[in-house]
């Protein structure tokens, strides 16, 4: 017996079979391309996406003989797809989180006062990150496809409601609740559309998915277009949400970060909604088939793993994105050259779409292995910058960070990344939280597992990290070159 989880990543759609012992049995991965029209712009086609969920799906399960009860879902959140509601193409790419183009609308947002109101209903911070204001973005600019939305043959959403349309042939149009909290048209205190939102962002009703929880009987695949396969699908998350659920962490003040292209961590709040004063995004972590909602305070760093790749395909410092740890441990230390890798401004806690990449310090005697060993520096440096606002609106004092994602693999930099903390950095045997997160909850839907208590029990750690000295000078200096950054336009 075990779950089929897809991940849905913003490079890549990984696939799992998870036993009922949580441990994965088989996995299959398939890239998709990445779309660049104009600077600060980045895109998907849905279909390729669509794709390499077919391929990455077969993989997986040609390579188990476990039988399959249920589908878990997760996803790249935030990033906007369009589909026709009867052929279920797309009429343009998609438009992806990292993308930047609605920076001018947002500042239009902001000056007519809404700013306060929509992070009071939302939860979210007004940022061209989130779904909202690309699709006010196509509703101004793309008049043809948003006159079909508006008629009702487009269907938007995020993409999990576009793999669910594809995986049940259209019949159904859902997200899950922590999906729906981030695309800052939900209501987090109701748990339903805002109208007052939809307003704003002149976003119809009618084109969004229907609302469920992010476990239990959600819908089932159509044999023809997905593998032959008639499978309910029990689980569905954000990648970020799934992440935490996957850690177990499941008590208030519990976190986690994971380090993939960016860096995001959560921390459950409970039934407590704390809305941040320290720049910091409130959104729902899970919702439960009864109906309670699992709060989290998240804080989103744009650039992580991202920057180890600028490294390698920008500047040409490696052949691949794993050799930047043995690089970086040719140095001591960085050298003096600190790296604030701005590449598509700066999220949490500072919010600058129009921040730039800098680079100081550079001296002659500055090589690779130097800007290597700064760029793993700043990674950690910016899940500090989280921790701290973090604290300070929930006053509790972290013992410990749970990690995950690709770039956890790198032990100089989860090491560099305790030291800077001050606490144990703990990590899990399966660093895909996102889609064992998945599988948890498509477990717990489908009945594989009966508690949260018994998935805590399958849940296996692979080693801590305990804090070594460090010296806050170095720190002192990033802080410098952020506001550097900043100012940088």
């Amino acid at each position: 017996m075990a779950i089929l989880a897809i991940d849905a990543g913003t490079t890549g759609v990984t696939v799992q079979v998870v036993s009922d012992k949580g441990k994965v049995v088989s996995r299959g991965y398939r890239e998709f391309l990445q779309y660049f029209p104009e600077p600060g712009l980045v895109e998907h086609e849905p279909e390729e996406i669509w794709q390499a969920t077919l391929a990455a799906a077969s993989e997986a399960i040609s390579q188990t003989t476990e039988s399959l009860v249920a589908i878990g879902i997760t996803n790249q959140r935030e990033t906007v797809v369009l589909w026709d509601s009867k052929t279920l193409k797309s009429p343009r790419k998609a438009i992806v989180w990292q993308d930047r183009r609605t920076s001018d609308l947002v500042a239009e947002l902001k000056a007519q006062g809404l700013e306060v109101k929509i992070q009071s209903i939302s939860g979210l911070i007004l940022d061209p990150y989130f779904s909202s204001s690309k699709l006010l973005w196509l509703s101004k600019n793309e008049k043809t496809i948003w006159a079909d939305v508006v008629s009702g043959q487009v269907k938007i959403g995020t993409v999990d409601s576009y793999l669910v349309a594809r995986l049940t042939a259209g019949r159904s149009h859902i997200t899950d609740a922590s999906n729906a909290s981030r695309t800052q048209l939900m209501d987090i205190h109701s748990g339903n559309w805002s109208n007052e939102l939809l307003e704003i962002f002149n976003v119809p009703a009618a084109a969004l998915p229907t609302i469920v929880p992010s476990y239990g009987s959600l819908a089932t695949t159509d044999p023809s277009s997905f593998l032959n396969l008639e499978l309910p699908i029990t689980g569905i998350a954000g990648d970020q949400q799934a992440a935490l659920f996957g850690q177990t962490a499941f008590e208030v003040g519990e976190s986690k970060c994971t380090y993939g292209t960016g860096a995001f961590m959560l921390t459950n709040t409970g039934s407590t909604i704390v809305q941040s004063k320290n720049n910091l995004l409130t959104t729902i972590a899970w919702q439960e088939p009864g109906g309670n909602i699992t709060y989290a305070l998240e804080g989103s760093v744009f650039v992580a793993g991202a920057a180890v790749q600028w490294l390698r395909d920008g500047l040409g410092l490696m052949e691949s994105a794993s050799e930047i740890e043995e690089l970086a441990l040719q140095v001591p230390d960085s050298g003096g050259v600190i790296f604030v890798p701005a590449l598509t401004g700066l999220g949490a806690p500072h919010w600058d779409p129009d921040a730039k990449g800098t680079i100081l310090g550079i001296t002659r005697g500055t090589t690779k292995h130097h800007l290597a060993r700064a760029t793993l520096d700043a990674i950690s440096f910016q899940v500090r910058d989280l921790v701290t606002a973090i604290s300070a609106d929930t006053k509790i004092k972290p013992t410990g960070l749970r990690v995950d994602g690709g770039a956890a693999r790198n032990n100089l930099l989860m090491q560099l990344q305790a030291n800077c903390l001050g606490v144990p950095v703990i990590r899990g045997m399966d660093l895909e939280s996102t889609a064992l997160g998945a599988a948890f909850l498509a477990g717990l839907g489908a009945g594989v597992w009966n508690s949260k208590e018994e998935l805590r029990k399958v849940f296996e750690l692979d080693r801590s990290f305990d804090p070594k000295p460090f010296d806050e000078n170095i720190f002192e200096s990033w802080t410098k070159a952020v506001e550097l950054s900043s100012k940088w336009k």
